[in-house]
């Protein structure tokens, strides 16, 4: 009999831990973390539950947008190591069968990358067409009213051609043309680079900005915008019509994916953003684009349980049958979840929603210590975000170095590291929370084994299931016969829910980490408490 794990592609099965290099581990003291120092805490991953890490950029850049703005696709930057250090990694990640996913930063290169020296070089140069460039207005202004996520408008001139480049990052990001064949089959050439390597995937960064509307059509304003956005917030103003999900986009994707697919076991993750019906045409008509377009909604949504509830639902019910779910919660670009969300109890309850719901889930990296956002001084801002746009926008915050113990820049780094340490390094690091039987980082470890070895939890249906309290959101998992209810309290208040009748079971885990192997019986269902934002997940013995 085939074991239920081996039977679904192993992006369904893992939990995927995303680690952006600069701030997880440094080894050779320049307080920069490094590829080495994810080398050396790979026990670390294994031992936490994690069967997928994904690295954010690590390649040649001049840091323009910390690795986004990338000089060359095909080598490590120094400051991370080397191509040897990297396969090094993947070889002992895989040793403990850990799969490594790559950031992919399709939409954009560096001024600095060779492409597009050349192709400023001269408006005759081969490479000219590789990226986006077009006569300024009569007037002289940009070509269209296109603003740039970091502030001020989305095209610079270059002097020298006398034509403006595209970029709706910063002006260090021009844009690449993937109408072009020639930069296409380039850029997917990178791909098989490192798939050739071994690498098991990508996460796609703004994919779905890579195909602009033809004619290069102004945007109509956002008559939704808040008024409170910064002056040179264009891009806040606008309705992204033109700029973004473009039909064409899909037939690229395409392409993109028969690349993957020239390999085997291999899998493709987008940064998608978007309305539901336009978001889900991304895993393609027969699933033949990407596996997982990342899920970003619960991100947005107020942290409500029937909020939730109704975007789990939504989602569920939108996808076609080939497609599999995934959802996120934190990332690179998104304030901690603890700060985001409003404190301690509400990222552990965060912890069981991901780790729960049916889909892929995407931790980021401390969000198992429950870190908070830092606290970065005006004058220590790195993000040019921040920088263009004010220190209320920096991302810095969800940056800072990971707290590994209690010794001086929390075991991180010999030297101060590139961003400040947050102040509660001396208790909350990896060392001290290990010892802490009741601890975020335990719930993550309960949480994250539970999940490896249940069925109903990796690969098991949902069903939402009345709670008969508003702020709770419960909902049962099962897979053949075994079920699991998880039953997630969002209030600061304890609530009594009931089940449907006949059901009974114990407690596998809660939240609060006190309850285990608690029984429930029949009648217990029609009043079980939940304390103040505690989850639980029960054991159910299903009636057939």
């Amino acid at each position: 009999m085939t074991h239920p794990e081996n039977s679904i592609p192993w992006w369904q099965r893992a939990t995927i831990y995303q680690i952006y290099p600069r701030s997880f581990k440094d080894t050779n003291g320049d307080g920069i973390g490094d590829l080495n120092g994810i080398l050396e805490k790979l026990d670390y991953l294994e031992e936490l539950g994690i069967q997928a890490i994904w690295l954010s950029p690590f390649y040649p850049s001049p840091m323009a947008d910390f690795g986004y703005d990338v000089s060359d696709y095909c080598d490590v930057d120094p400051l991370f190591g080397d191509l040897a250090t990297f396969d090094a990694l993947l070889d002992a990640a895989h040793l403990r069968s850990i799969k490594v996913i790559i950031d992919w930063v399709p939409n954009h290169t560096s001024d600095q990358h060779p492409w597009f020296i050349e192709a400023r070089s001269g408006r005759d140069n081969p490479k000219r067409d590789w990226y986006i460039w077009r006569d300024p207005k009569p007037d002289g202004s940009e070509p269209n009213n296109w603003g740039s996520l970091f502030g001020g408008p989305a095209w610079t001139l270059d002097r020298l051609t006398g034509q403006y480049y595209l970029h709706q990052f910063v002006k260090e990001q021009p844009e690449l043309n993937w109408r072009n064949p020639g930069l296409r089959a380039a850029m997917l050439d990178t791909l098989r680079f490192w798939l050739k390597r071994g690498v098991d995937g990508f996460r796609m960064d703004v994919v779905g900005l890579i195909i602009k509307d033809k004619q290069l059509r102004d945007n109509p304003p956002d008559p939704g915008a808040s008024a409170d956005l910064p002056a040179n917030d264009l891009f806040g103003r606008q309705l992204h019509v033109y700029n973004d999900d473009q039909d064409e986009v899909h037939a690229v994707i395409r392409e993109i994916r028969k690349v993957l697919d020239e390999f085997d076991d291999r899998c493709g993750i987008g940064e998608l953003f978007g309305e539901l019906p336009r978001w889900v045409r991304y895993y393609g008509e027969r699933g033949d684009e990407l596996q997982l377009p990342f899920n970003f909604r619960l991100i947005y949504k107020p942290w409500q349980a029937g909020a939730i509830r109704r975007s789990v639902d939504k989602m569920e019910a939108a996808l076609p049958d080939f497609a599999w779910p995934n959802y996120v919660l934190g990332n690179h670009d998104q304030p901690r979840l603890a700060s985001r969300l409003g404190g301690q109890p509400q990222a552990r309850l965060a912890a069981m929603l991901l780790l729960t719901l049916r889909g892929t889930p995407t931790l980021y990296y401390g969000d198992e210590l429950g870190l908070e956002n830092g606290i970065i001084p005006p004058e220590k801002i790195q993000d040019p975000v921040g920088k263009n746009l004010g220190p209320a926008r920096t991302r810095d915050v969800e940056r800072t170095p990971m707290q590994w113990s209690s010794e001086p820049y929390a075991g991180f780094s010999s030297l101060e590291p590139w961003l400040p340490v947050s102040a509660d390094y001396a208790t909350r690091n990896v060392a001290s929370q290990a010892k802490d039987t009741k601890s975020i980082l335990n719930l993550y470890r309960q949480l994250l084994h539970l999940r490896r070895e249940t069925p109903a939890l990796y690969r098991g249906r949902y069903e939402t299931l009345d709670a008969g309290a508003s702020d709770c959101f419960i909902f049962l998992r099962e897979f053949e016969g075994s079920g699991c209810i998880i039953l997630l309290n969002f209030s600061a208040e304890a609530h009594q829910v009931t089940l449907p009748k006949g059901m009974r079971g114990k407690i596998l885990l809660s939240t609060y980490l006190d309850r285990p192997g608690e029984r429930i019986r029949k009648e217990t269902f029609n009043g079980l408490t939940l304390r103040a934002h505690e989850g639980l997940i029960l054991e159910t013995e299903l009636q057939q």
